[in-house]
């Protein structure tokens, strides 16, 4: 039988994918990447999924890559292979970015490379007490900035703090993260998955296609050329969000003082 490398629960409109090889302290292998690739991928088409909480299984919540776990080709050079698993797991964290749900991560244990870079491509991220971060890259021969670290990292704490980390592979504890910004709050592991679901439940209040269209300005407005680049992409989006029938739900629902009832339209 097959390895399931991730489980994925449904609960309405919040779906929670779950790294699953707990043995191997999640590392990643050729079928974990493609499964987080396809089922990140196919979130563009599953607008009815509105949230998603990414876990993981047992103690770490994803140690790095699996080096033994990836499929070699005998015909295929060193480089043509190191290439293909390189431009695997990168297309994983951009299709994160890209899917228009929000997804909260949560994490115990150790996050190491490409873990590390799956919640730094997350939108929220809660910690467990025991979470140790690093880019883990720069401590193999190779360079810090990889998986998008070198992206997301500045972007999150400044670059002062990601230079700290990148050019030196050392642990980010939970502590520090919370101090810098890069986590929301530090939860006993037990409450970690009930901590995001109550968040998921508070995005779940807000209309369908402004939750999308918000994650997507935040995206593209990290990158703005300007100000005034930032403040013409909100304006567009919300006269456009002006006009959608949810905005005049949102309308009546607050003068006849009851929740409102989305449509999605």
């Amino acid at each position: 039988m097959s390895e399931q490398v991730i489980t994925i629960e449904n609960r309405g409109a919040v779906e929670v994918v779950s790294l699953n090889r707990p043995d191997k302290l999640n590392t990643m292998n050729e079928p974990l990447i493609q499964a987080l690739l396809d089922y990140f991928t196919g979130l563009r088409e599953r607008t009815q999924v509105r949230v998603v909480v990414l876990r993981a299984e047992g103690r770490a919540f994803c140690a790095g890559l699996d080096l033994t776990g990836w499929t070699p080709d005998p015909d295929a050079s060193a480089i043509s292979q190191s290439w293909r698993t390189q431009r695997m797991i990168a297309a994983v964290m951009q299709a994160m970015r890209k899917c228009p749900q929000p997804i909260i991560a949560v994490a115990q244990g150790p996050a190491c490379g490409g873990g590390f870079s799956l919640l730094l491509s997350s939108d929220v991220r809660y910690a467990a007490p025991d979470l140790r971060m690093n880019a883990a890259y720069i401590r193999i021969g190779l360079g810090g900035c990889d998986m998008g670290a070198s992206y997301f990292l500045p972007r999150l704490v400044g670059s002062s703090v990601a230079s700290e980390y990148l050019l030196t592979g050392k642990f980010m504890s939970a502590e520090k993260a919370l101090a810098c910004g890069l986590v929301s709050e530090i939860v006993p592991h037990e409450e970690l998955l009930d901590k995001a679901l109550a968040l998921a439940g508070e995005m779940l209040l807000t209309s369908p296609m402004g939750l999308r269209l918000t994650k997507d300005a935040l995206n593209l407005n990290i990158d703005a050329a300007s100000m005034e680049h930032a403040f013409a992409l909100e304006d567009r989006q919300q006269v456009m969000l002006g006009q959608a029938g949810d905005f005049a739900e949102a309308k009546a629902a607050f003068f006849e003082k009851r929740p409102p009832n989305w449509q999605d339209r």
